[in-house]
């Protein structure tokens, strides 16, 4: 079934309007008709919806019955090392896809990529357009945000406002998710801070260590950084069972 996210202001609870792009897409390229059953996502809900009316600008749907929210229950923040080249586009889509709540990507000392103001904004725009495309793919009844990058010390910034901050780092020999949540048997927000290529330096870790953050391992084998953190995502959410539909 067709996915769209409408915003609440261009629904009253019984009518949605479509954006001009989505009811462009409608119309032209998925050629849907009156009558057509879509998926609306509305204010972080989701609702089975019904054309009513379609042309090339305008789409109206009506509000039909609601359905289960895809939402986890527990917010994972995603702190991404900013890797080279097109890694991030596939870290925000597949971690948007597995249930990430927000994407905060952050600036290394090892990062190859260093971003202007301008640059930075430009690529913010990139990544929260994959995001949206992710979610409405995935079925996710919200857009996950992606922030523009920071530093390492406005990272710290953010701890407070978590429950706990892990980091999976290469160097540590003890200590994995299970042990984790083990701890922590109950979460409402999590952040997962994956270092770049090259991974998190010693100094950093220690920085982060002295702000609040915890250690842990992945295990015996290195991952790059596009895997770690969907690595230590999927794991998260299985272990804190969220991955299941009861």
């Amino acid at each position: 079934m067709h996915r769209f996210y409408v915003s609440q202001d261009q629904s009253d609870g019984f009518v949605a309007i479509l954006s001009p792009e989505d009811a462009h897409h409608a119309a032209r390229v998925l050629r849907l008709r009156p009558g057509d059953k879509v998926e609306l996502l509305i204010g972080g809900s989701r609702f089975q919806g019904e054309i009513l009316s379609l042309s090339d600008e305008n789409v109206s749907a009506r509000i039909l019955d609601a359905l289960p929210s895809t939402e986890p229950a527990l917010s994972v923040t995603l702190f991404q090392g900013i890797p080279k080249g097109e890694k991030m586009d596939w870290i925000v889509q597949k971690s948007v896809e597995i249930g990430v709540a927000r994407i905060v990507p952050v600036v290394f000392s090892r990062c190859v990529v260093r971003l202007d103001h301008k640059d930075a904004r430009k690529k913010q725009e990139r990544w929260q357009k994959i995001a949206r495309e992710a979610g409405k793919q995935s079925g996710r009844c919200v857009i996950p945000e992606v922030s523009l990058p920071l530093s390492l010390d406005q990272l710290t910034a953010e701890i407070p406002s978590l429950d706990c901050v892990a980091v999976p780092w290469e160097e540590c020999r003890s200590g994995g998710p299970l042990s984790f949540v083990e701890k922590h048997p109950s979460l409402s927000s999590l952040g997962i801070v994956i270092g770049p290529e090259g991974g998190i330096a010693g100094q950093e870790m220690d920085f982060l260590l002295d702000h609040g953050c915890e250690p842990l391992t992945l295990g015996k084998r290195i991952l790059r950084t596009e895997t770690a953190g969907l690595v230590a995502l999927g794991a998260f959410y299985a272990l804190y069972g969220e991955m299941e539909w009861a």
